[in-house]
Order: structure tokens, then sequence, then C-alpha cells
């Protein structure tokens, strides 16, 4: 990418943003591209539970296998701050447009190469060492997305409606966790368990590439943010954004990641490490535990657009800050829920996803509320992704572990710290950081 193309008229650019960016085409354009980056991180997550302990990892026990397999999954979190400083810098100096169509086809790539990978049985240990660097690939790509898809939106927003226009990004989610869920769903009821694991996992990680060329094409209808364009006509961008902003932000920084905290744990206790409690400690079948996290979409998704409605009557904080006290009460009756069999699992999605849905609509948009244009892209996409290092990265791995040597009580334990910590941060937030 070069500096240069963001060069040029000010008012040709200007009409055209006027004839292409409409509403329904912005929402649409920052809606479908995070649906199609968060399918395929979470088809990894789901593959991470269901197939690639016995795949790459062959030689461990069960609980070894499948805490191997998740830590291949937390790579991704840390390559995405890499991401975020990457994409970010040139997406505060040469576009939000540029930079989301190069950071989609640096996750699209990554997943495509997942499927076409020879198990260990064919490579040995070449096999896991490869999967970890996909998995790294998707994370760096990732990371550059969400910031992006989040400005895309906010930054076309008209004044009064930032927080609704910031949740539509953020459906890209559940409608993500929806179809991988529902892809193995479906090849399950098509095929039998050792076809899966013999080929039939490969398909949704190949099939992405169909995906991939519907988000570029959406991606290139748009033209530059509003916001920008105005940063470019009054010479606001700066040389080295990530430079600016551990300069001047440190403190939006710090407590933006650990705002989001809260969000990170809850998530990935209620999918990853739920789907994966469910078959390997509870022993329900691989068809009904994703049935029920393809429930626990749903309701995710709905109360998404739920907290962007709260946000614009209530506040956004003031809805945060509820939500966040919320997660703390379910996190003492989280232990009993996933203990009382399958009936209480199915309650514990209900409440998990609902409250997941409450706080991750909002989180957006209030991650980027404190930072100014010039590095807004920059400071968005890192709190965003140090805060999925701290509270995503090795959630379901703590949580397994947690469980397996204290019992659930402790998985409880975990998240309600998290809340606590979380809170904490809001409430240090002003009103207008969060």
């Amino acid at each position: 990418m070069s500096d240069s193309i963001a060069s040029g008229s000010p008012t040709a650019t200007h009409a055209n943003r006027a004839g292409l960016n409409s509403p329904a085409r912005v929402l649409f354009a920052s809606l479908v591209g995070t649906t199609i980056e968060f399918f395929d991180f979470y088809v990894y997550a789901t593959a991470a539970v269901l197939v690639f302990p016995t795949l790459f990892f062959p030689n461990s026990d069960p609980t070894t296998a499948l805490l191997a397999s998740f830590a291949t999954f937390s790579i991704a979190f840390f390559a995405r701050p890499l991401g975020a400083i990457v994409f970010g810098h040139y997406g505060d100096r040469v576009g939000r447009k540029t930079t989301l169509v190069a950071a989609l086809l640096t996750m699209g790539v990554s997943t495509v190469i997942i499927g076409l990978l020879p198990s260990y049985e064919t490579i040995g240990v070449l096999a896991p060492l490869l999967l970890a660097l996909c998995r790294f690939g998707q994370g760096f790509g990732l990371g550059g997305e969400w910031g992006g898809a989040v400005l895309l939106a906010t930054e076309n927003a008209p004044p009064g409606k930032r927080s609704w226009y910031g949740m539509f990004p953020q459906l890209g989610a559940p409608v993500g966790l929806f179809l991988s869920s529902g892809v193995f769903w479906l090849l399950l009821h098509v095929m039998s368990q050792e076809s899966l694991l013999a080929w039939g996992w490969r398909v949704p990680f190949i099939a992405s590439i169909v995906l991939i060329a519907v988000g570029l094409w959406v991606r290139l209808s748009i033209t530059e943010t509003p916001a920008f364009q105005k940063a470019i006509e009054k010479q606001e961008r700066v040389e080295v954004p990530v430079v600016e902003l551990f300069r001047n932000h440190k403190r939006s920084l710090v407590l933006g990641t650990f705002v989001a905290l809260a969000t990170f744990v809850l998530f990935y206790i209620g999918s990853a490490y739920l789907l994966s409690y469910n078959i390997k400690v509870l022993g329900i079948p691989f068809v009904e535990a994703l049935e029920i996290q393809l429930v626990g979409s749903v309701l995710f998704g709905i109360f998404i657009p739920i907290a962007g409605k709260l946000a614009e009557k209530f506040g956004r904080r003031e809805v945060l800050i509820a939500t966040t006290v919320l997660i703390g009460i379910f996190s003492f009756f989280l232990p009993g829920l996933m203990t009382s069999g399958e009936t209480a699992i199915f309650i514990f999605v209900v409440l998990a996803m609902a409250l997941m849905g409450m706080t991750y609509g909002l989180i957006g948009t209030a991650l980027a509320a404190p930072f100014p244009t010039k590095v807004r892209y920059t400071g968005s996409s890192i709190t965003f992704n140090f805060a999925g290092i701290f509270g995503a990265s090795l959630a379901p791995y703590i949580a397994t572990w947690l469980q397996a040597n204290y019992g659930m009580t402790y998985v409880g334990y975990y998240l309600g710290i998290a809340a606590l910590i979380t809170l904490a941060c809001i409430l240090l937030s002003g009103k207008e950081e969060v």
C-alpha cells in the first residue's frame, strides 16, 4: 500500500461519496465484511473442538490434545494486535476502504489454506506447525478488519446515531457464529463423523472463498468515510499513528482494553469452551451441541440491536455499566447452570448470549469514541485486540484447566473477576471516553 493512494481531488471524492455511500450501502458493507471475517474465525474455533485434536494432535490423551488445540486457537489473538498496528497504520494514513480490502484478503487466504493442510498422519509435526502459522494469518487479518469496519459505520453515522450505526458491524460476530456452527451441523447431517474427520471438515474452510469474493465486491463498491476525507483536507494525518497513539493516548488504550475484558471472557466461555464442555465432559452428541450453539448465536444477534436502541435512549455508558453488573451477578449462577443437565445448559446459553449481545453491541463504538480521527483506526483496533489477548485468547484454555483441576465454581470466579475489572474501568472512563 502507498500513502499516495489517499491523494486526489477532495471535490471529486466528495461527489463520488455522495453518490455511493448511502446508509444502506455503508451498513451492509460493514456488516458483510465482519460476518465473513468472524465466520472464518469461528469455523476454526468449532474445528478446534470437533476435529483438530484428533487430526493434528493424535499422540496425546484427549484432554491434552484439546488443550493443545485451544493453544493454537489462542495464537490468533496474539497476532491480532500486530495486524491492528500494521493495518491501523495504513487505515489512518491511506484510508479505511483500501485497508479493509487488504485485511479481508489476508484473513480469507489464511482460512482457505487451512482447508488444504495435510494432517499429522501425513506430514507429522509439520502439520500442527502449519496450522499454527495459518491461525496467525487469520488473527493478523482480523486485527485489521474489525476497527476499520466499525469506523466505516460510525464515521458515516448522522448525529446522534453512532451507537446504532456502530452496532451493525458487531452483528457480524453472531451471524458468523451462526453460519460456522450451522455448516458443521449440516455436514454432520449429511455425512458420518468418520467422513467429517476424513475430509468433510475441509469444506467450510475452502468454501469461504465464495464469501471472500462477495466481501471484496461489496468493499470495493464503497468510497472513503467523510471523517477521514476531512482529515486529508485539513492535513491532520500523522506519519506514524502507533507512535502518536502510545505517546498521547495511553490512558484511553489501557482503559479501553479492560472495558472490553468481560465481553471477551463471557463470549468464549459461552461458545468455544461450552462446546468442548458439552461434548467432552457431558457427552452431548456433536449435533446437539452445535444446535445449542446455534440457539446461542441467534440470541446473541437479537440483543445487539436491542443494545443499540437502549444506548440511544439511556446512554451507551449507562447501558454498559448495567450489563457489566448483570454479567457479574450471572457469574455466581454459572457453576449451577453448567452442572445441572441439558435444560440448565440451555438456560445458561440464553442468559449468557443475551448479556453478550448487550455488551458486544456497544463495545465497538465505545472503543472508537476516545480517539481522534488521525489515530482512530489504530487506536480502536489495538484496544479491541489487546482486550482479545487478555480476555479471549486463553479463555477456553483457562476455563478448561480450571474446571478440570478445581471445578466449575472457579470458572464462575474467573468470569466474575473479569466483570469486576471491566466495571472499574468503565467507571474510571469519562462519559466521552466510552
